[in-house]
């Protein structure tokens, strides 16, 4: 069996910036070991597969160690890839997924990505979480009954520059990912952010849209303000224009194809 498989970075406007990405577009799923096995050989944060349905296209996204339920960035490039190399012509793409069905729009070469708020609240620091980043936060917020993500809020965007984490003691703790996040001061926007998840097999992922959807939320009631510029400052880094509209948060972005090729089964 031959299957068709591309890579593109997302949330950048060039070559080897922003957060890679594959795309493994199918006729039918195959077995989930076979995704997992594919998206381990390609040691990516992420591998989206895509099935085509009546009114859009089912996606599901993989990391190297475990399928996630929401992820932003491979969302944008299996779109960007729809509409550059495999023919897709409406001006918008319905993805059906564990999260429900994500809207995507373009306008010329930006992508918008319509995804579901999950607007964060305080919750008590445990101890552990600042000894596995090496920084002890302003404070931490989470959503309830979500394990997927927490936020911890820095004072400046320098000290989350500067966290040197450790993986192993992430990887420990009850939330499989950790976003620390501050403001964007000197960096010329309003929030900047990283993103840590050694338990799914990340340990630094570059550009994190899933993010967002506590940060915009977030940063949106701390400054009063529903558009909003962010900054992922990871060594690749990335950009994204968000909105806070109602219940929805809006990310905007580019994407660059890099790879163009097949997997022999």
């Amino acid at each position: 069996m031959q299957l068709p498989i591309y890579q593109a970075d997302a949330f950048t406007s060039r070559l080897f910036g922003g957060n890679p990405a594959a795309l493994v577009p199918l006729e039918q799923w195959l077995a989930d070991d076979v995704l997992q096995a594919i998206a381990a050989e390609n040691n990516l944060a992420e591998t989206a597969y895509i099935v085509a349905v009546e009114r859009g296209y089912e996606l599901r996204w993989f990391t190297p160690v475990a399928e996630v339920p929401l992820c932003g960035h491979a969302t944008l490039v299996a779109a960007h890839l729809l509409w550059t190399e495999l023919g897709y012509a409406g001006g918008e793409i319905a993805f059906f997924t564990q999260s429900g069905e994500l809207r995507v729009r373009r306008s010329g070469e930006t992508i918008e990505m319509d995804f579901p708020a999950q607007p964060p609240t305080v919750i008590a620091l445990d101890p552990d979480y600042s000894t596995a980043v090496g920084a002890t936060p302003a404070r931490a917020l989470a959503v309830a009954d979500n394990l997927d993500m927490m936020v911890l809020e820095f004072d400046s965007a320098a000290r989350v520059a500067e966290l040197l984490p450790d993986m192993r003691a992430l990887a420990s703790l009850k939330h499989r990912g950790v976003i620390c996040t501050a403001p964007g001061g000197k960096r010329q926007c309003d929030f900047v952010s990283r993103f840590f998840a050694p338990a799914i097999g990340i340990d630094e992922d570059p550009v994190t849209g899933s993010a967002h959807t506590l940060l915009v939320p977030l940063w949106a009631e701390k400054l009063g303000k529903r558009h909003l510029d962010a900054r992922q400052i990871s060594p690749r880094g990335g950009e994204l224009e968000c909105e806070l509209r109602g219940d929805r948060v809006l990310m905007r972005g580019t994407a660059v194809t890099y790879l163009r090729g097949q997997i022999r089964l």
